[in-house]
């Protein structure tokens, strides 16, 4: 049995042009210090220097900001200037998550799940709230995991999957910020496997099974831990997303499974072998966009499909997007719109209800997708109603304001950019 912490759901934050000011008037944010360093086993040495007291000001409204990863090291970047604000240094493949409440990153590492403060948040005060800004800083706090994998924030709180012992940790993201980690509640799959998990918004969790050789099905526990559904009808489950209403989807290689009111239910593939892995849901969208791929011996298939899975009426569409795409390709727009980063430098806007591609907007040149995941290609991450899309051949961000559909702006990173996330501040 396991104990899970109570849900509770974190306001999101729009994206707005950010201006420094002076502290407000009711007060100096609670968030505006350094974490001091954490001690035990979840302690990491960091390299950012924490000598000085970091200076917090007021802005004019959130500041979004975007962290990227490169070779050596975490860059955080203004998403309004799309100047550097900080820089740190970090050894090893770097992998890139938000953590859910608009203002940390998890920078995965090795070790586990280590802890960056990007300085931008907002603090509520009754009706309204302040934003604020301060220097990012990559902590000394980790969550420390063997085979860190896949994060997920659901519910209103973030789930940690750790691929070599199955162990899931559940944490409220809004408990971060401090001198050391959240309380954390934990499980453990009956064996470890490269899986995912995720909360339900009644204390419930998602977990993946399978083990060593294979993965092929999902599991529903209630709050207790007690079983309440499962589906071994999902071989080599991978990959998941949540749609509007808090349906969650989860890929396999014959198609995808939704879990919709407590039930698990499987719609298939249009091929024998069609695999759903990467997804991306929408709250203002019932419908799911997943890749899809059709040859099952290939070691890299490039593929020109993707799918569009209705979880209401549980039915999938395919759709050719005209160019090739990668795992880092698949987004969604702020009123819910399928987003899909194509080799051919285009990023096209899809109507998930309809499937036709509407815009066709040109950010990047010609690329080719590498044959090593690990390795560096254009990638497209929404924040607010902006799409920023990197080039890492020429270190460029594009912006795209979804709501014309036409770049807005670009600019240059000082490091080859690798992976890319932001927050809403």
């Amino acid at each position: 049995m396991h104990r899970l912490i109570p849900t509770r759901r974190a306001g999101a934050a729009t994206a707005a042009l950010a201006v420094a000011g002076t502290l407000a008037a009711c007060g100096a944010p609670a968030g505006g210090t350094a974490a001091s360093p954490a001690s035990g086993p979840t302690a990491a040495a960091s390299t950012a220097s924490t000598a000085s007291p970091r200076v917090t000001t007021e802005a004019a409204g959130p500041a979004s900001r975007l962290v990227v990863s490169h070779d050596g090291g975490v860059t955080v970047v203004d998403a309004v200037t799309l100047k550097p604000v900080g820089a740190f240094e970090a050894d090893g493949f770097l992998r890139l998550s938000p953590a859910g409440d608009g203002r940390h990153v998890l920078v995965t590492d090795s070790a586990g799940w280590r802890v960056l403060d990007t300085g931008a948040f907002t603090e509520a005060h009754g009706d309204h709230g302040h934003s604020y800004t301060t220097e990012p800083q990559l902590t000394d706090l980790r969550f420390a995991a063997d085979h860190p994998g896949h994060v997920v924030t659901h519910a209103g709180q973030t789930v940690l999957f750790a691929d070599g012992t199955g162990e899931i940790s559940v944490f409220d993201p809004e408990r971060l910020g401090g001198s050391t980690l959240p309380s954390v509640a934990r499980h453990r799959t009956p064996e470890a496997h490269h899986g995912v998990a995720l909360l339900q918004p009644d204390g419930g969790l998602v977990h993946t099974v399978g083990g060593d050789e294979s993965r092929s099905g999902v599991v529903l526990l209630d709050a207790s831990g007690r079983e309440v559904a499962r589906t071994d009808e999902c071989p080599g489950v991978h990959g998941e997303a949540a749609a509007a209403t808090d349906v969650v989807t989860l890929g396999c290689e014959d198609g995808i499974v939704v879990l919709r009111d407590g039930a698990f239910r499987k719609v298939d593939s249009p091929d024998p072998y069609g695999r759903i892995g990467n997804q991306a849901g929408s709250e203002t969208s019932p419908v799911v966009l997943g890749d899809y791929k059709t040859d099952r011996d290939a070691d890299l298939e490039r593929p020109t499909r993707v799918t569009l899975t209705d979880t209401v009426a549980g039915t999938l569409r395919v759709v050719d997007v005209e160019a090739s795409y990668s795992f880092r390709s698949l987004e969604r727009g702020p009123e819910g719109e399928a987003l899909v980063l194509g080799t051919d430098g285009r990023l096209r806007v899809i109507d998930p209800e309809t499937g036709a591609i509407t815009h066709r907007i040109p950010v990047v040149a010609a690329w080719s997708e590498p044959t090593q995941w690990q390795q560096p290609r254009p990638t497209v991450r929404v924040v607010g109603d902006l799409a920023y899309v990197t080039e890492p051949a020429t270190r460029r961000v594009v912006v795209v304001d979804l709501t014309a559909n036409a770049v807005v702006r670009t600019g240059t990173l000082p490091v080859m950019p690798n992976e890319v996330v932001g927050v809403t501040g």
